[in-house]
């Protein structure tokens, strides 16, 4: 595996995706990109970065995922210029990866979607307890929603995001 830049062209595949992935009314959905490893890993690293990503994933779209969660936020109820969220989960992403990361992506006018990049890596995630994850998630989630707030107010959006975000919070019981 070696290091690629990410184009409009794969950002646009990614929400394609995701968007056939997840219901139409969904307003969030979510992303999980595995770790990033150089050409030369050895087996060992190989092998801890797929535990890691599939330990990740169940935080995601396990039992008691927040992926699940999420689905019960429907755009039609916070407005019309808003109609998917992308949380774009990056596990240990490399270093050049950090560095074309934003913290929160340009809105796409005429998908009416946003990404919201999530950077998952051992300091905040895999060396904390099971508690101390999902505290982290959800705290991320949350400061994630004051910069979405952001955009929505600049490109003034006609989102509901007072309700979105008090909505999200009474949900976030995990």
């Amino acid at each position: 595996m070696g290091i690629s830049a990410k184009s409009n062209f794969t950002r646009t595949v990614k929400f394609q995706y995701a968007l056939t992935m997840s219901n139409d009314k969904n307003i969030f959905g979510c992303f999980v990109s595995y770790p990033s490893l150089m050409f030369d890993a050895t087996e060992i690293q190989k092998e801890n970065a797929k535990k890691q990503g599939d330990l990740f994933r169940t935080y995601i779209w396990g039992d008691k995922g927040i992926c699940e969660t999420l689905k019960k936020l429907r755009y039609e109820n916070y407005g019309n210029d808003l109609i998917f969220a992308l949380f774009q989960f990056y596990v240990n992403p490399m270093t050049y990866e950090l560095e074309h990361l934003k913290e929160i992506e340009v809105y796409r006018k005429k998908e009416k979607s946003i990404g919201i990049p999530i950077v998952i890596n051992d300091k905040n995630f895999f060396n904390k307890s099971e508690e101390e994850r999902r505290s982290f998630l959800k705290q991320t989630i949350l400061q994630k929603m004051d910069l979405l707030a952001e955009v929505v107010k600049k490109k003034k959006l006609d989102t509901k995001i007072d309700l979105l975000k008090a909505d999200l919070l009474k949900i976030m019981d995990w």
